[in-house]
């Protein structure tokens, strides 16, 4: 920036009060030769080029120079030179001080512009990592100028997009960004830059085809930086439609993998017992003969059947209700021993003859949950340690505090869980790849019994080893109400 010209004068004083100084110190207070008072003077000019630039050092070397001469080379008193190796001493010090003074001031420009490059690079990589931090492309467009006018200090910035024949702005006086220039800036696909006004415009780039164009106002940064401004708001926009189009991309892929999982869960698990409940009917229809005895057991089975089909029902509309947030829990203090001993007594049917080991400690503190939903979640991780491991394997239920919450874990002695699918057990109507066909359920057991445990407020998660069995584990909150133990 040049100095206004009040400053300049200032400078100016103070650069002959400087070669006054040195004059009266020399002539008047120390006695020195003439080359410690030429290198003195020398010294000063070229402090002062460095701090205030060329003009003023070539002002001072001119008064250094006839200070020099009048009061320190004879005949001193006088501008006139009586020895003639004196003039070669007065030009060889005029010409090392204005050659002096001409360096340091290089010096100090290139500094300068050396530092304010350095500045403008930090803005742009402060202004990418802002640009990386948008979601998707709306977000992005509304964004990028609120960017640039925190980043780079601007008045205000526009950004203008042909496709879809849009301004975004931010900023005070942002609608001084004329659209037509925006559109101009875009047409001709190189920046302008309105020093006088304090305007500036470029297009945005995507490698060397334009997509759109920016304006902004205040102090203009550097061609480089509004070209490389350009370049990364042109990135950003693409990058953004790319994710959002891999997104849709990957939910598409998710949807069809789960309509494929629930095609599968259909054909195989509500058609078994529609394929039984049919038999049934159609031997009691077509056998007329059939006794109390046998039409007792076939009336046995479509009853079985019509329970089997109706829990599957239940189940999926249950994971509607969760995932819709339809489902209020009735939170208490509940011991775990209590949900434990309530989930075993429901599944003593299915358990059959099956060992179930329990380790809780006395000393547990008692868990803030919906009692009837923690045995739920619990039921499902056994049933699912019974569908998965043989028979003559025992299942382990342990429980232990860990911070703030209560960690109970299910173990089986089953096949193990390969550690691809451990990130996707959890998932709706999946089943492990090797067990689909062989064992019976819809895949929605453990989601369910995430689902409830997260809406607790708590974790589920499960570690493996294949050939060794899994351990599914869940957390609840503990009860800070009361201090009871149990």
């Amino acid at each position: 920036m040049r100095p206004r010209p009040l400053e300049q004068v200032m400078q100016l004083a103070v650069s002959l009060a400087i070669i006054a100084g040195v004059t009266i110190c020399f002539r008047r207070l120390i006695e020195v030769n003439q080359t410690t008072v030429s290198l003195t003077f020398l010294l000063a000019i070229l402090a002062v080029s460095a701090l205030w630039g060329m003009g003023v050092a070539l002002v001072m070397s001119g008064a250094a120079a006839l200070a020099f001469n009048y009061y320190f080379l004879e005949p001193i008193g006088s501008l006139t030179i009586a020895d003639p190796q004196n003039w070669v001493a007065l030009f060889a010090f005029l010409i090392t001080a204005v050659l002096g003074s001409q360096l340091s001031s290089r010096a100090r420009k290139e500094a300068e512009e050396a530092d304010r490059r350095r500045r403008e690079i930090e803005r742009l990589y402060t202004f990418s990592q802002k640009l990386l931090g948008e979601g998707n492309v709306i977000q992005l467009l509304n964004a990028v100028p609120n960017h640039i006018v925190e980043t780079f200090e601007a008045g205000a910035a526009a950004l203008f997009l042909p496709e879809k024949q849009k301004f975004y702005r931010s900023g005070h006086g942002a609608l001084q960004l004329d659209e037509e220039r925006l559109r101009d800036a875009f047409s001709r696909d190189e920046p302008s830059v309105d020093a006088q006004g304090g305007f500036c415009f470029a297009p945005v780039r995507l490698g060397v085809r334009p997509i759109g164009s920016f304006g902004i106002s205040g102090l203009p940064p550097s061609r480089r930086t509004l070209e490389a401004l350009g370049t990364l708001v042109g990135i950003a926009i693409e990058r953004a439609r790319n994710v959002e189009l891999l997104g849709r991309a990957e939910a598409d892929r998710q949807g069809e993998r789960l309509k494929s999982a629930l095609l599968d869960s259909i054909t195989h698990d509500f058609r078994t017992p529609l394929t039984a409940i049919k038999a049934s009917i159609t031997t009691l229809l077509s056998n007329g003969t059939a006794g109390p005895a046998q039409q007792k057991e076939l009336l046995s089975v479509i009853n079985e059947e019509c329970d089997r089909l109706n829990h599957l029902v239940e189940e999926a509309a249950e994971m509607a209700r969760l995932e819709a947030g339809e489902v209020e829990l009735k939170l208490a203090p509940v011991a775990v021993r209590e949900i434990v001993d309530a989930t075993l007594a429901h599944c003593r049917n299915t358990l059959g003859p099956r060992e179930v080991r329990v380790q809780i400690p006395d000393e547990l503190p008692r868990v803030r949950a919906d009692r009837d939903r923690a045995r739920e979640v619990l039921g499902h991780l056994v049933d699912n340690a019974n569908h998965y491991s043989p028979l003559d394997q025992p299942i382990l239920i342990t429980a232990e505090a860990v911070g703030n919450s209560v960690v109970t874990s299910v173990a089986d002695r089953g096949s193990g869980i390969e550690e691809l699918e451990q990130g996707i057990i959890f998932d709706k109507f999946y089943r492990g790849k090797d067990q689909r066909y062989l064992v019976q359920g819809t895949g929605m057991g453990l989601p369910i019994a995430k689902a409830l445990v997260e809406a607790h407020g708590g974790t589920i998660s499960v570690t493996s080893q294949i050939g060794h069995g899994s351990v599914f584990s869940f957390s609840l909150p503990i009860d800070r109400s009361q201090g009871e133990r149990i």
